[in-house]
């Protein structure tokens, strides 16, 4: 159910609100695009600065949009246990089809309380299919691959978002527990290897403004066409790396500006992108012709 080119989409904003109009549109356009599925209220999406109201609303006008066309996996992490599993279980009675749950921030859990945290989610929410999330360079705590294999003995964690970048890592993952839980890269830049090594899909920020092109590398991929999944994976490398010139979201909300797609608009201590950095973004936008 979970594979492919996922979205973690970005959140649009209109005078400090949440733009209810140009978030609907641009799901069309990802499903559209053939997107395989999306994810709201991920990092792209600022879930950071979302209030609960903002977050769910932004869940539910996904789930409405989608209308069952293909998975929503709603992110609903916290640093806080209890937080985490009153989100999960909101991101449920909204209607979506999984939840994403980043690592917990901050306070920097040991791999028994990482275990301890998503077992108790797992537990209060039995019958949401759970992906967990590990991005130790925004978490401070990396999920290592003996923590996820105990976790994947745990029923309805059915999936990791590998976020790390670190070959390796992913390797010894997918070896412990690849046959029972579903790797999808977290990692634009290592997303082919990570499909030479057994993932099976990606949850990526370039696919915000290239979704046909990131979908295509999975499905060349999936249909056994490697050499045309590896031309697009180094036709997408540019972009991949236009997308971190600065914290993401910034580059990609201001890339779907320029495209017409949203207004360029964040929220503080989100702000707008330097004129430096503008100017290599907009130049490799109008290379790959999306400006």
């Amino acid at each position: 159910m979970f594979e492919g080119s996922m979205v973690p989409i970005v959140t649009p904003f209109k005078k400090g609100k949440v733009d209810e109009k140009a978030l609907s549109k641009l799901i069309e356009w990802h499903i559209k695009e053939g997107t395989h599925a999306i994810v709201p209220c991920g990092t792209t999406g600022e879930s950071a600065t979302l209030d609960y109201e903002e977050h769910y609303r932004v869940i539910e006008i996904t789930v409405d949009v989608v209308n069952g066309r293909i998975p929503v996996i709603a992110g609903t992490g916290a640093n806080s246990t209890d937080e985490a599993i009153m989100i999960t279980k909101k991101a449920k009675q909204l209607g979506a089809d999984a939840a994403l749950l980043v690592a917990p921030y901050y306070n920097k859990p040991t791999q028994e309380g990482l275990y301890q945290h998503y077992k108790k989610i797992a537990e209060a929410v039995k019958d949401m299919p759970l992906i967990l999330y590990n991005v130790p360079g925004r978490t401070g705590v990396n999920i290592l691959p003996s923590t996820v294999a105990r976790l994947a003995e745990i029923k309805n964690i059915v999936g990791i978002k590998e976020a790390t970048g670190d070959m390796k890592q992913t390797s010894e993952l997918i070896r412990l527990c690849g046959d029972r839980i579903t790797v999808l890269s977290g990692d634009d830049f290592t997303t082919f290897p990570m499909y030479a090594l057994g993932g099976r899909g990606t949850i990526s920020v370039t696919a915000n403004i290239a979704p046909r092109e990131s979908a295509a590398m999975w499905e060349a991929w999936k249909a056994g066409d490697i050499q045309k999944a590896r031309e697009i994976h180094y036709k997408l490398e540019p972009l991949n790396y236009a997308m971190f010139i600065e914290t993401n979201p910034i580059p990609v909300k201001t890339a779907l500006a320029l495209m017409g797609k949203i207004r360029e608009e964040f929220r503080l201590p989100l702000c707008e992108m330097s004129d430096a950095n503008r100017k290599k973004l907009k130049k490799i936008l109008k290379d790959h012709k999306l400006i």
